[in-house]
């Protein structure tokens, strides 16, 4: 039995308003992703620019306005994405964490060579970024530095957390290389690598690192190794 013409009408209007409003979700959906993109590009724009302020001049020389000058953005804006100072320095160290051992970590694995060459070529390679003009040493023990009275910041514990995760991911290296007591070893590297970042700042002399690389190849080449099974049985 066919429904009656007014049924029909009405069952028509449900479906159009059916269809209107999916495609109002469809819209809103697509304005909430594109203002999703559109705050973490700020975030992201907010946290290049103050780290380009941060390691050129300090964290405690550089204000939060001149971050969001530096960002083009208002303070307003600035701070809808960052509570406070404090959460924006924390924000700068963190986004410098992972590329900063990628990095190391990729000149380690293109040396040629044994381990001894490969931890030697991540103090070369920091030597040769220690000679440009804009390098102003590591921007982590730097930030450590000022942040010194404060060791509970969220900044401070970033910094033990990349120290800790590149003598953590060396270890695993000098493990896999066959080397006994590999966290010792990498520990003693970063010691090396560590004063050598200090040292380079402090006389503006790269040649620190190259010192220290001499230092850190000699140590890896005199520790001992692993005992191979054959041995203990």
């Amino acid at each position: 039995m066919q429904k009656p013409p007014n049924a029909r009408v009405q069952d028509k209007r449900a479906q159009e308003k059916r269809a209107h409003d999916a495609r109002g979700q469809d819209r809103r959906a697509q304005d909430g992703r594109a203002q999703d993109i559109r705050a973490k590009d700020t975030r992201a724009n907010i946290v290049q620019a103050a780290s380009k302020l941060f390691y050129g001049e300090g964290i405690g020389r550089v204000s939060m306005d001149a971050v969001a000058e530096k960002a083009g953005v208002t303070k307003r804006t600035l701070y809808y994405h960052f509570d406070s100072k404090d959460d924006l320095v924390a924000a700068y160290l963190d986004a410098r964490d992972q590329p900063n051992l990628t990095q190391m970590a990729g000149w380690f694995a293109a040396a040629e060579g044994g381990a001894d060459e490969k931890v030697a070529a991540i103090f070369t390679a920091l030597a040769r970024s220690a000679r440009h003009p804009k390098w102003k040493g590591c921007g982590f023990l730097r930030t450590t530095a000022e942040l010194a009275a404060l060791p509970g910041h969220p900044a401070v514990k970033i910094g033990a957390r990349h120290k800790a995760a590149f003598a953590t991911w060396l270890a695993g290296e000098l493990e896999g290389a066959g080397f006994a007591t590999p966290a010792a070893l990498a520990r003693q590297i970063l010691l090396l690598l560590d004063g050598a970042f200090s040292a380079s700042l402090v006389h503006r002399d790269a040649s620190w690192f190259e010192e220290a690389g001499a230092a850190a190849r000699a140590l890896v080449r005199a520790h001992p190794r692993q005992e191979s099974a054959s041995a203990v049985s």
